[in-house]
């Protein structure tokens, strides 16, 4: 038995090298099609492995202090991005392109706000189902299960309340139009920028 599990180990360890680079290389490469800049992949990229390795600590905290569990699966952390990286890049897509689409015509300051406030009710609600969904998980008889419900519910949670609705945007603000490099939106002057309604020849 002790060699099994140290076989086991052995290779959720090489499987975790291998796999968790690759899955955000190919996220990269799909952003940076998508949105035609480096710069805002790279910082998605980023918040998305923040709101991992903040799900994986306070699940650890919570498994340990509050449920009393022995324990997690040696696969535990691989199945949790996998699940963490595919929902909340789906979030960030669309929440960037639709910031995208609006700062092409208000500019990126502007844009962000627009962004916002037109997905933060879609997102909201496709956070809360989709964390009830894998909380569901907890009620099964199985440690192994119950912890990756748990984990997965809430980096869902910190994904929708606190990454998308406040770290992403923040950090779209403070780079401001470089985000977008080296795309031609980051080489737009923000100033005197105005919504394509408002900048029509009046007839």
């Amino acid at each position: 038995g002790t060699a099994a599990v140290l076989d086991m180990e052995k290779a959720t360890t090489h499987d975790n090298k291998l796999v968790i680079p690759l899955v955000l290389l190919v996220v990269l490469c799909v952003l940076g099609i998508l949105l035609r800049a480096l710069v805002a992949p790279l910082l998605l990229i980023g918040t998305v492995v923040l709101s991992f390795a903040a799900a994986l600590g306070i699940s650890a905290l919570a498994f340990r202090h509050l449920f009393d569990y022995a324990g997690e699966s040696t696969d535990f952390p691989l199945f949790v991005f996998v699940f963490l990286v595919a929902l909340g890049i789906d979030y960030n897509i669309f929440l960037s392109t639709r910031i995208r689409e609006e700062a092409a015509r208000q500019g990126t300051r502007r844009g962000v706000v627009t962004g916002l406030a037109a997905t933060g009710a879609v997102i909201t609600s496709a956070g809360l189902v989709l964390a009830g969904t894998f909380a569901v998980l907890g009620t099964l008889p199985m440690t192994a299960f119950a912890e990756i419900g748990f984990a997965v519910a809430l980096g869902v949670l910190l994904d929708t309340f606190v990454v998308r609705s406040i770290l992403v945007t923040s950090l779209f603000l403070d780079v401001g139009r470089k985000v977008w490099w080296p795309h031609r939106l980051s080489r737009e002057p923000e100033e005197g920028r105005a919504p394509a309604e408002a900048r029509a020849p009046v007839p």
